[in-house]
C-alpha cells in the first residue's frame, strides 16, 4: 500500500494507482505505522510524500468508507480514530515532510497536503477539499487545513468542495511552490536540500516550537521560548553550529554523507 525508500532523504509512495491511491484502512495502518517508527535520532534529513501513478491521491477510499453502514458506532468510532491518528502523526513528524503533488490531490489527498511542511505541486494539478459533494464533512483534516490557509479559505473551498488549481493552492498558502511537471523533481530537491543544510535536533524543536506558539499570544509563550532557546543553544549541534560560524566551516550536520 505505500512503497518506502529508506536514505537520509525519504521517499514515501503511495501506491494503490489502481484507485488514485485512495487509502483505505491498510494504507492508513501502513502510513501511521511508518510515521511512528519515525524518531528525530532516525538519520533521517527529510521526507518526500509522493503518489504513484497519474495522480497524488483521491483522499478517502469510498468503498471502504461506504462499509462504515455495517459497522456499530463503537466501530466507527474507531475507524475513523485510526485515520485522524495518521494525520495526526504525519504532522507531528520529527523530519521535514515534503509534498510531491502532481495530477490530483482530493479530500483526503488535499488534507495531507495540509500537515506537509513544504508542498511542491506540478502547475497542472487540481486540489479540493471534495467530502461535502459526497455528503460527508472534512472532519479529520480540517485543523490542519484551517491552521494552514485560514477560516476564510477554508469556509469557501470546504464547504463548497470546489475544486482549485495548484495556483489558487499557491494564493492561499496550502501549496508553496508551483513548477511545471518536468520540473517537478528538480524543484523537491532542491527543498530537501535546503532541509539538510539545519541542524536535525535544531529543526525537529523547531517543529514542535511553531506548532506550540501558533494562534497563542506571545506574552503566553514567553517562559516556553526562553527555555527553548536557552535548551538549543547549549546543545552539542548549537555548539557546533555556533563554532562553525566563527571558525568559518561547515557544521558536521552538513557533511553530505550525512
Amino acid at each position: 500500500m505505500i512503497t518506502v525508500t529508506p536514505g537520509p532523504v525519504t521517499t514515501v509512495t503511495l501506491n494503490r494507482p489502481e484507485v488514485r491511491n485512495a487509502f483505505n484502512e491498510t494504507l492508513i495502518q501502513a502510513l501511521s505505522d511508518w510515521a511512528a517508527s519515525v524518531g528525530a535520532d532516525s538519520g533521517i534529513r527529510a521526507v518526500v510524500l509522493q503518489g504513484a501513478g497519474a495522480v497524488f491521491s483521491a483522499g478517502a477510499d469510498v468503498h471502504w468508507m461506504a462499509r462504515m453502514i455495517d459497522f456499530s458506532h463503537e466501530e466507527n468510532l474507531a475507524d475513523a480514530r485510526k485515520a485522524a491518528m495518521m494525520f495526526q502523526l504525519l504532522d507531528n513528524l520529527p523530519v521535514p515532510l515534503v509534498g510531491r503533488i502532481h495530477g490530483a490531490a482530493l479530500g483526503g489527498g488535499s488534507g495531507l497536503a495540509a500537515v506537509c511542511d513544504v508542498v511542491v505541486a506540478a502547475e497542472d494539478a487540481t486540489f479540493g477539499f471534495t467530502e461535502t459533494t459526497l455528503g460527508i464533512l472534512p472532519a479529520m483534516i480540517s485543523p490542519y487545513v484551517v491552521r494552514k490557509i485560514g477560516l476564510s479559505a477554508a469556509r469557501e473551498l470546504c464547504l463548497s468542495g470546489a475544486r482549485f488549481s495548484a495556483a489558487k493552492g499557491k494564493e492561499i498558502g496550502l501549496v508553496h511552490e508551483v513548477v511545471s511537471a518536468e520540473r517537478l523533481d528538480l524543484a523537491v530537491e532542491r527543498h530537501v536540500q535546503l532541509f539538510r543544510k539545519a541542524a536535525p535536533s535544531a529543526v525537529a524543536a523547531t517543529k514542535v516550537l511553531l506548532r506550540d506558539v501558533y494562534g497563542r499570544r506571545p506574552a503566553d509563550v514567553f517562559a516556553m521560548t526562553i527555555e527553548a532557546i536557552a535548551a538549543q543553544r547549549v546543545s552539542p549541534e548549537g555548539q557546533d553550529g555556533l563554532r562553525a560560524f566563527l571558525e568559518k566551516r561547515p557544521p558536521r550536520w552538513a557533511d553530505p554523507s550525512r
